[in-house]
């Protein structure tokens, strides 16, 4: 059995935009003429993919490191109107300031968020999140978690690329737990528990690494997470999951870690 998409719209997205400017492939880009830019998203325009940049990623931490929201916002998203692209993928890794339960994370990812949105207008500009999935979980932040950051900003953020991988050796690796039942570790986060939960089901995409080798744990093999994806789209949810390697999905004529897109899952004989 192999899995079939219907794509209606896939996203790639550059690695990384950090507070003290572009590092991998982010700086990549910059370093292009504004002509070789122009031609790299004439030729993703055509193929149907909008090119977006990263934010942040496993190296910084801005909330620990006393980054102030409205200037971080206003700074990156400067960039992204300077360099052409498409909108901003939030993947804040924060951790030491999410664990600590005071609230700090959520109130400054939904101050970011908002200043985000005042330089990159909704409808104009893409404007995602990669949260880890255990940040869903309900009673076990002080500050609401990624539950609070919903409720308050969910409006603004055009959809979660959720980090459901590198959470523990056992967590999220079988379709219930993908999808219906997470453990008891991280309770309530598995996908349609998320959405059970308030996040608008079509806002949830899966994240999940495209081999062992791209994360520590969370990998499915390809049969089984293809049996997964199509068991939710049989009850309604109808997001391509986030392969986190280049040799696994490749969108259009230049490859980028990050990819992902909406449509419809089905399963073909092949």
């Amino acid at each position: 059995m192999g899995l079939v998409m219907q794509l209606t719209r896939v996203t790639s997205a550059l690695t990384f935009l950090l507070s003290s400017g572009a590092v991998d492939e982010a700086e990549n880009w910059e370093e292009q003429t504004a002509s070789a830019r122009s031609s790299y998203l004439s030729e993703y325009n055509a193929a149907g993919i909008s090119l977006i940049v990263s934010a942040f990623g496993s190296t910084e931490t801005p909330t620990t490191s006393g980054l102030d929201p409205v200037t971080t916002a206003n700074t990156m998203a400067a960039w992204v109107i300077e360099y052409g692209i498409q909108g901003i993928d939030v993947d804040y890794e924060d951790f030491t300031a999410f664990d600590s339960g005071n609230g700090t994370s959520e109130t400054w990812l939904i101050t970011f968020t908002q200043q985000l949105r005042t330089q990159l207008p909704q409808g104009e500009y893409i404007l995602t999140h990669a949260p880890v999935a255990p940040w869903f979980s309900p009673n076990l932040w002080s500050g609401g978690g990624y539950l609070a950051v919903d409720q308050s900003v969910g409006y603004l953020i055009d959809w979660y690329n959720i980090q459901f991988y590198n959470q523990g050796s056992t967590e999220y690796t079988t379709c219930a737990g993908l999808l219906t039942t997470s453990s008891s570790t991280w309770p309530e986060s598995a996908l349609f528990q998320i959405a059970a939960n308030g996040v608008s089901l079509d806002k949830l995409v899966i994240g999940k690494p495209g081999t062992t080798k791209e994360a520590k744990t969370g990998y499915i093999d390809p049969t089984t997470l293809a049996s997964c994806v199509a068991e939710a789209a049989s009850e309604g949810w109808d997001k391509v999951l986030v392969p986190i390697s280049r040799r696994v999905l490749t969108c259009g004529v230049h490859a980028h870690i990050r990819c992902w897109g909406d449509g419809v899952a089905g399963m073909s004989p092949t």
